[in-house]
């Protein structure tokens, strides 16, 4: 699996992962640090396939404000959600800052991936369109 950043003509493959629409992605893409998990490019690392031939597996969607780092958007398969984990935490290590996810409480494959990466549950967050959400942080408790 490969790891890159997302560029705006990933926001419709975005937009089939996170069942959301088109525009949103695209806004995302262009206001946040997005990476995106893709399949691997074959054996040659200086051929880069065009955008729209790979396949998107998942992606995260994160920022920076008030000192902490927060993933904003995070979807994808079991896999590369895992591996999409990694890019925040690598990011707020390097900056020594900690991290925040909040995930509608119905996400339990998401969940169960932040607390395996080994995120705390910090307690209860605002609502999202109608939904409950839990707070996770990374690096400092509550």
């Amino acid at each position: 699996m490969e790891v890159r950043d997302a560029v705006d003509s990933d926001a419709e493959a975005l937009a089939a992962v996170a069942n959301a629409p088109t525009v949103a992605m695209r806004r995302l893409v262009r206001d946040r640090t997005v990476r995106v998990a893709t399949s691997d490019a074959g054996a040659d690392p200086n051929t880069d396939a065009p955008a729209s031939e790979e396949q998107i597996h998942g992606f995260v969607g994160f920022d920076v404000e008030d000192g902490m780092v927060h993933i904003t958007r995070l979807a994808g398969t079991d896999n590369a959600v895992a591996r999409l984990l990694e890019e925040p935490l690598r990011f707020a290590s390097t900056e020594e800052l900690p991290v925040e996810a909040l995930l509608v409480e119905s996400e339990s494959s998401l969940r169960e991936a932040v607390e395996e990466a080994g995120f705390e549950r910090v307690g209860d967050g605002p609502r999202f369109d109608g939904s409950e959400t839990i707070r996770y942080r990374f690096g400092e408790s509550s």
